[in-house]
C-alpha cells in the first residue's frame, strides 16, 4: 500500500481507520474522504482531508490523479435502521457508491476492501455457528446493499482482475464517535448512558443475541486482510469474523461490575428488532482464521472495562 484513500472517512469505522493507517503507513500517504467535514481534528489536521461524494465521478477522478491511489478502503454507507426509513437513498449511496469506486480501482488499478454485514444474512440462515458459505436472503435494504456488494466485488475480481477483499463485520463497539443509525448501536450507547446517568432503555429485546466487536480488532481485520498474501485467500468478499456474542441483559450485567447502580428498561422497537432477529446469533469465522490468520484481541470483560474508563474520561466523571 503506498497511497491509500479511505471513503466515509467521518463516520465510526472510517475516522478510526484513518488515523490508525496514517500511524502504520506514514500521515501523509493517508487521504481520509467524506462527504462531510470531520469534527475530530486529529483526523481533518493529522494528513490530507478531502471532500469527496462517492456518487459524483468527477470528484472521486480528481481524487485518484491528483493522489496517484493505489489502495482503497471504501466505507462510505447508509446503515441499517436508516436505510430502512431511506431505501431509496439506502440503494443509490451503497450501490452507486461502490460501482464508482470499483470502477476507479479497475481504471487505476488499486486494491481495495469493502465492508459487508452480518446484515447480509436473512432469516433463512443457520442462526448459530453461521457458516462461511450458507445461504443468505436479506429482507432489509441494507443487507440487500451488502450482499449485492459482495458479488459486485467478486465480479470484479473474476472479470477484471480488481484485488478486491471483504469481511462481515459483527455490531461494532467504540467510545470514539457517536453511534451512527446502525442496529447494534445499543451496545455503543449503553455505556454513554451508564456513565452520565447510571440507567439505559434498549430498544431491543433482553434475549437478542448477535456477534459483535471492539472497534480495534475491526480496524486491526481490515489492515491484516489487505496485507494478506493473496495466494492464501480461497474466499475474498466477504469473510466471517466476530470476537464475543452477548445480549443486552448480559452486557448489562457486564456493566454493573463496574457501576453497581446501573439499570438497563426496555422499549422495543419493532422495525429494528425485526432486523435483529434475521441476523446470526454467532458466525463461524474459521475461514478467516484459516486464510489469513485472524483472531481477535478482546472479549466481553476486556471490552468493557475499556469501554467504561474512556467513556468516562471522554465526561470527565
Amino acid at each position: 500500500m503506498t497511497t491509500i484513500l479511505v471513503t466515509g472517512a467521518a463516520g465510526q469505522i472510517g475516522s478510526e481507520l484513518a488515523i490508525a493507517l496514517r500511524k502504520k503507513y506514514g500521515e501523509e500517504r493517508v487521504v481520509a474522504t467524506d462527504i462531510r467535514m470531520p469534527t475530530d481534528e486529529a483526523l481533518r489536521d493529522s494528513g490530507p482531508f478531502e471532500s469527496l461524494d462517492v456518487l459524483d465521478e468527477n470528484q472521486i477522478t480528481r481524487v485518484m490523479q491528483q493522489y496517484k491511489v493505489d489502495t482503497i478502503f471504501h466505507l462510505a454507507a447508509i446503515l441499517s435502521a436508516i436505510g430502512e426509513t431511506r431505501p431509496n437513498v439506502a440503494w443509490r449511496v451503497n450501490m452507486g457508491g461502490l460501482y464508482n469506486m470499483l470502477e476507479a480501482a479497475r481504471q487505476y488499478k488499486c486494491s481495495m476492501f469493502f465492508p459487508s454485514s452480518i446484515g447480509a444474512f436473512g432469516p433463512s440462515t443457520p442462526m448459530d455457528d453461521t457458516p462461511q458459505d450458507t445461504i443468505m436472503r436479506p429482507e432489509t435494504m441494507y443487507g440487500v446493499t451488502k450482499l449485492s456488494g459482495e458479488l459486485l466485488c467478486d465480479y470484479y475480481f473474476q472479470r477484471f482482475g480488481v484485488d478486491t477483499r471483504g469481511v462481515r463485520f459483527p455490531g461494532l463497539i467504540s467510545y470514539e464517535t457517536e453511534p451512527g443509525g446502525g442496529t447494534t448501536d445499543y451496545a455503543v450507547e449503553i455505556f454513554f448512558e451508564a456513565i452520565k446517568h447510571q440507567k439505559y432503555t434498549c430498544y431491543l429485546r433482553d434475549d437478542c443475541s448477535l456477534d459483535m466487536m471492539y472497534m480495534p480488532d475491526a480496524i486491526r481485520a481490515m489492515i491484516d486482510l489487505m496485507e494478506a498474501d493473496p495466494s492464501r485467500l480461497v474466499h475474498r468478499n466477504a469473510f466471517n469474523i466476530t470476537a464475543m456474542s452477548f445480549t443486552p441483559e448480559i452486557l448489562a450485567a457486564e456493566i454493573r461490575k463496574f457501576i453497581p447502580d446501573f439499570e438497563i428498561g426496555y422499549n422495543v422497537d419493532p422495525v429494528r428488532q425485526k432486523i435483529a432477529d434475521s441476523w446470526p446469533n454467532r458466525m463461524d469465522d474459521l475461514a478467516a482464521r484459516e486464510e489469513w490468520n485472524w483472531a481477535p484481541e478482546y472479549d466481553l470483560p476486556s471490552m468493557t472495562s475499556i469501554m467504561i474508563e474512556a467513556v468516562k474520561k471522554k465526561f470527565e466523571v
